[in-house]
């Protein structure tokens, strides 16, 4: 049936005013972003810090104090960022750490800084998702970066792309790896061929070990086949001083392989271990990567001034993730805390020297090289002061 011309004024009119409405909620204020929440930095910003507390475990309570106490410390340091800080206990598991998430965003938390473990993180993150939230994990774990989740842990990747880089300044350009036979192994693995390719190198292969003595034997004969066949000089070793790092310690020498032959370098801290290990002679001449050592020692001081106690050894990540907060905070920005702001070029000044988020949800850490020599440790290429480039 034809429209009359009373029904076309008519429908017209609808029309006009449904556009209108569309206009105006355009044009209004729902707190969000596709990217994080709005925030009024005018007011003190609810920020929840997520800590594996009432655990039931005394050391893991007393390294949630230490988290507190770090991140208070941090905002101590910024009397322009008006935080208002609120600290939920996640008892180390995933079911409390959702409840603790449901909590900390029904009280108004515009950003997550926690929690520590991979599988409570990725719980809490979950939460925080519904409402457009970003959290700043202590995990080191990459398979849970990510949209709205970023890692503030050390990682393989950084570690390997700085020691590799070393590596390949000093002509060392063919890089073999010996690294656990399990899942951490296996991202180590991968940290070190990315670094290797990011970097102008040659990943030459790996040999795997298992923590037994047949194993750790097998791979050094793996290891001088990636040497002889392969042309490696320079191999990265994924082990710790709590691992099979003491065995290779003694057993590379034995097996030929020292520092006259091939570069060992070192993918964790190695500053950690033992005086025992560390004069061991299959270690000297190996590098490694460290934080930046004059910046890790004015945090110790400062907490330490502010505490009476020396911090525990990951505080420095709750000290960073509210040094990110902070600093971003003061800029008086409404879109502060939103995924761009949190990825920016120039990163954050931490505990340990500068880092920045990175756009995978990694994060990236200037990193100074450290050389085991005569039993001691020798900076040999400082921890960079600032970041140029992307850093994607």
């Amino acid at each position: 049936m034809a429209m009359t011309h009373l029904t076309k004024r008519f429908f017209v009119k609808l029309v006009g005013i449904f556009t209108f409405l569309l206009f105006l909620s355009g044009c209004m204020d729902t707190g969000l972003t596709s990217q994080g929440p709005n925030v009024n930095t005018g007011k003190p910003v609810v920020v929840a810090l997520l800590v594996p507390s009432e655990s039931g475990n005394a050391q893991q309570d007393a390294l949630a104090g230490s988290l507190v106490r770090a991140a208070e410390l941090a905002i101590s340091q910024m009397p322009d960022a008006k935080i208002d800080l609120r600290v939920y206990p996640t008892a180390g598991n995933a079911a409390k750490a959702t409840q603790a998430a449901q909590q900390a965003l029904s009280d108004g938390a515009k950003i997550f800084v926690g929690p520590l473990f991979a599988e409570a993180a990725n719980a809490a993150g979950k939460v925080a998702a519904t409402k457009g939230v970003n959290v700043l994990s202590f995990s080191n774990n990459p398979n849970i970066a990510g949209g709205n989740v970023f890692i503030l842990g050390d990682t393989f990747q950084n570690a390997a792309n700085r020691i590799i880089g070393y590596s390949v300044s000093k002509g060392r350009r063919n890089i073999g790896a010996i690294a656990r036979a399990d899942a951490a192994g296996e991202v180590a693995i991968q940290a070190i061929q990315s670094a290797a390719a990011r970097n102008g190198a040659r990943y030459v292969g790996a040999t795997r070990y298992q923590l037994n003595t047949d194993s750790v034997i097998a791979s050094i004969k793996g290891a001088k086949q990636l040497i002889s066949s392969e042309g490696a000089n320079a191999l990265v070793l994924d082990a710790d001083s709590a691992g099979a790092l003491p065995v290779y310690a003694q057993m590379l020498p034995e097996n030929g392989i020292t520092a006259q032959t091939v570069q060992i370098l070192g993918l964790t801290r190695w500053d950690r271990t033992s005086a025992q290990v560390q004069t061991t002679p299959g270690l000297q001449g190996s590098v490694f990567a460290m934080p930046d050592t004059a910046a890790s020692a004015v945090f110790k001081q400062s907490y330490s001034a502010a505490n009476g106690s020396n911090p525990h050894i990951l505080a420095g990540k709750a000290y960073d993730g509210m040094r990110a907060v902070g600093t971003l905070l003061s800029s008086g920005s409404r879109d502060a805390l939103t995924r761009s702001k949190l990825i920016r070029s120039a990163g954050f000044a931490g505990a340990n020297g500068v880092f920045r988020l990175l756009p995978d949800g990694t994060n990236q850490r200037a990193l100074a090289i450290a050389e085991l020599r005569d039993g001691q440790i020798f900076v040999v290429s400082p921890a960079p002061r600032g970041f140029s480039g992307s850093g994607s």
